[in-house]
């Protein structure tokens, strides 16, 4: 793939300013999802933004701001209040120092626990399952004091070779390393953990295969996650050049949304998932 000027901007993604800045899904009862993760989660709702000529509601939770943290973008579109999940979309995972006491806390609060806490198979971690009020499942995973407790978006996927071409996709276009991969092969999976630093410093996204399952629905809840670039348009090529030879294609073509004037360049990844590169100083600038 990368010969001349095409290995020249191939570079660019490993020098660029990436970070994950927000996972996006849709949510059938806003506000009560905003008491749900404020409540049992310990999130803070960070920003609230009603678009009434496009007909929906986003609201931003998480552990520390925007700036410097990871967050979820709800969206509420007037008047739907279900949605389907799917069979491609996994969890969520949130680190917490003691995840007995934050299962008693959200079961105390009504929450649903699907998996009770305790070690992981084989290992020593301890972790619990729960879900939302929409249906989205959450892991909690215990872990020392991190800088970021909202760690993980995990997705499954069916195109796997080594590395998949999923893999290669995100490798190479948002400039994502391979931070960890276990392969399973008792249990027929396998993971590979995406990201920008060490699983236990960051946010990442954990990919899945599952042994000779080829086909998963997508849903209309899950959308995307999006990451920060300093050039959108410098980005969109080395998406271009990833997709000639991976696959994969770009949903949105770099520019700026109308209203907000926020530039960003949106594709899918081979598998199909949804992944959104947005301008560093537009991003600032909505926050303010």
């Amino acid at each position: 793939m990368a010969e001349g000027a095409n290995a020249e901007l191939l570079e660019f993604p490993m020098k660029d300013k990436r970070r994950f800045l927000h996972v996006v899904y849709r949510v059938g009862d806003l506000d009560r999802t905003i008491k749900f993760y404020t409540e049992c989660f310990g999130m803070k709702l960070l920003r609230k933004r009603d678009v009434p000529e496009e007909k929906y509601t986003n609201a931003f939770l998480g552990f520390g701001p925007e700036q410097s943290n990871f967050a979820v973008e709800l969206t509420y579109n007037y008047g739907v209040d279900q949605y389907d999940i799917g069979t491609g979309f996994g969890h969520f995972a949130i680190a917490t120092p003691d995840v007995y006491k934050m299962v008693e806390d959200i079961r105390a609060k009504g929450g649903t626990i699907t998996r009770e806490p305790g070690p992981v198979k084989g290992g020593s971690t301890v972790i619990a399952f729960v879900k939302d009020p929409t249906g989205y499942v959450f892991e909690l995973i215990q872990r020392g004091s991190t800088p970021e407790p909202l760690c993980q978006v995990m997705l499954r996927v069916v195109i796997w070779s080594a590395p998949s071409s999923s893999m290669k996709s995100l490798m190479s276009s948002p400039g994502m390393k391979v931070v960890k991969k276990t392969d399973r092969p008792e249990q027929k999976y396998t993971i590979a953990m995406m990201g920008y630093a060490p699983e236990e410093e960051t946010t990442v996204l954990e990919l899945t295969y599952n042994y000779g399952v080829t086909e998963y629905t997508k849903g209309n809840a899950y959308a995307q996650v999006a990451i920060s670039t300093d050039d959108v348009y410098k980005s969109a090529e080395v998406v271009n050049l990833a997709n000639q030879e991976l696959g994969g294609k770009i949903t949105r073509q770099p520019g700026p949304i109308p209203g907000l004037n926020t530039k960003i360049v949106s594709f899918l990844d081979p598998d199909g998932w949804k992944t959104v590169l947005v301008d560093n100083e537009d991003f600032l600038k909505e926050l303010k």
